[in-house]
């Protein structure tokens, strides 16, 4: 059943998509189907078309809304693909959607509707320069070509500004220097890690309205200076921002955001030491065996889940002057040579 849908799913992409700029997959890695499936339909995707790129909404397992006791499983498998067929991962939880919505939107009972309606904005904003006319335009390829510095590192957290409830877009107003202030904010962060324990490699901003492109670039500029602590520095020019000119329906104006943070090893250690407690007791496991899957895959998966969360930890360390200390011994080598 699962190998006639995956099969007809890809007979439905247009084999006369010729301007086709890539592929863009939502699914949840703590269930059965959005996880085994989906990655499944990933790398179906990647066979056929391996020089489009592949862009990814995925829904990690939270700490506070868990509903799937075999979640850090499911999840551990899923990047264990990803990382591998992805070229652009944007990381989601439902438990940084609902802050959002009790926190920052005031919603006492914030429904799915709600989270989807967060979600949406974001995605949108991601391919609005794929839609719209634009002064500084970007696509699928020149947003991982300026995210990606090391190409296992392409997990993404993102933010939109300004944050509405569904139906109160046209109350709202912000300037350019609001809007990036909104837009940097932890708070806004659609995913349960916290920038301000790591480092940004990279970031990209999308903004949509009729606007100034020095006056976004200054402002850019400025959370940069003053944030120059929260930036990796042997990166120069690291943050890259886009201007559309058409703005999201009942707004003036919008950002989207999109961070490559050394932060987002704390969603990936998080599952890896959920996943761990339950394999070492074997608990579950059955369930996979049973199917057909082989305890070497489950050891393969973590093995990479935890390479993941040590490179981000190597770069989130690493010093201007470490690249400095490796270009002399270099130098020596290539001398005594």
């Amino acid at each position: 059943m699962k190998t006639n849908v995956i099969h007809i799913l890809t007979d439905m992409l247009s084999p006369n998509g010729f301007m086709l700029a890539g592929f863009q997959v939502c699914h949840s890695l703590g269930g059965g189907t959005g996880s085994g499936m989906g990655t499944l339909l990933i790398s179906k995707i990647r066979e056929e078309y391996p020089d489009r790129m592949m862009l990814t909404f995925s829904v990690f397992p939270s700490p506070k809304v868990s509903d799937t006791v075999v979640e850090p499983y499911n999840a551990t498998l899923s990047v264990h693909q990803l990382v591998e067929n992805a070229d652009e991962c944007m990381v989601l939880d439902n438990e940084a959607l609902y802050d959002i919505c009790f926190r920052t939107l005031k919603l006492s009972n914030p429904s799915f509707g709600d989270l989807n309606h967060l979600i949406s904005a974001t995605m949108s904003g991601v391919t609005c320069c794929l839609r719209f006319p634009g002064q500084l335009n970007s696509d699928l390829r020149k947003l991982a070509v300026n995210l990606i510095p090391f190409p296992r590192l392409h997990f993404f957290m993102v933010g939109f500004a300004p944050l509405t409830s569904r139906g109160s877009q046209h109350y709202i107003s912000l300037t350019i220097p609001e809007l990036t202030q909104q837009m940097w904010d932890s708070k806004n962060m659609m995913c349960a890690a916290d920038p301000r324990h790591g480092r940004y490699l990279t970031a990209s901003a999308m903004f949509r309205g009729k606007m100034s492109t020095k006056e976004v670039d200054e402002q850019m500029l400025n959370v940069q200076n003053k944030n120059s602590s929260y930036f990796v520095e042997w990166i120069p020019n690291n943050v890259k921002s886009s201007v559309c000119d058409i703005p999201p329906t009942g707004l003036k104006m919008a950002s989207t955001f999109i961070g490559n943070s050394t932060s987002i090893q704390e969603m990936f250690r998080r599952v890896s030491e959920q996943f761990t407690a339950m394999f070492r007791r074997k608990a579950f496991l059955h369930w996979y065996t049973g199917e057909g899957m082989d305890e070497m895959e489950f050891t393969e998966a973590e093995s990479n889940m935890n390479d993941l969360v040590a490179e981000y930890q190597q770069y989130q360390d690493a010093t201007a002057e470490d690249e400095e200390d490796y270009d002399e011994e270099g130098d020596e080598e290539q001398y005594e040579g």
